[in-house]
């Protein structure tokens, strides 16, 4: 990724770059002559390896991390919003166009984006009811 961008800086687009704390990175002075472009191109390649052996390093102690949380019980994401008694039949009223969504969404205390959320997770329970299983 990094080479890559690189890449198509300072050769496609012929843009030089300067690197603040790294002058061996800098193509404005070194970069006119073959042995500094020799020398910003393997830094650079070395600096790509070890951030994308680091990155893996992050992302596998973060899976781990993960994995013994839930085997710990922690529970991931945001919690459930607790819906009033009432929800089923809100829906019923709202899937036989009784009410419309939003005066639906209100009477259950939800965005509408939940709302449909819950409209479509009704509807394909009441689906799964009707189909029989082959």
């Amino acid at each position: 990724m990094i080479l890559d961008e690189w890449a198509r800086i300072t050769k496609t687009i012929g843009a030089d770059i300067k690197v603040i704390d790294m002058p061996l990175l800098d193509t404005r002075i070194e970069g006119r002559n073959l042995v500094g472009k020799f020398i910003s191109d393997i830094v650079l390649q070395v600096l790509s390896f070890v951030a994308e052996n680091e990155r893996a390093n992050i992302k596998q102690r973060q899976a781990e991390g993960i994995r013994i949380a839930k085997e710990k019980g922690v529970r991931f994401g945001r919690p459930n919003k607790i819906l009033p008694s009432d929800t089923n039949n809100i829906l019923d009223k709202y899937l036989n166009h009784e009410i419309t969504n939003i005066e639906a969404a209100k009477l259950i205390g939800v965005s509408r984006g939940t709302f449909f959320r819950l409209s479509k997770s009704r509807k394909m329970s009441e689906y799964r009811k009707n189909v029989p299983n082959t």
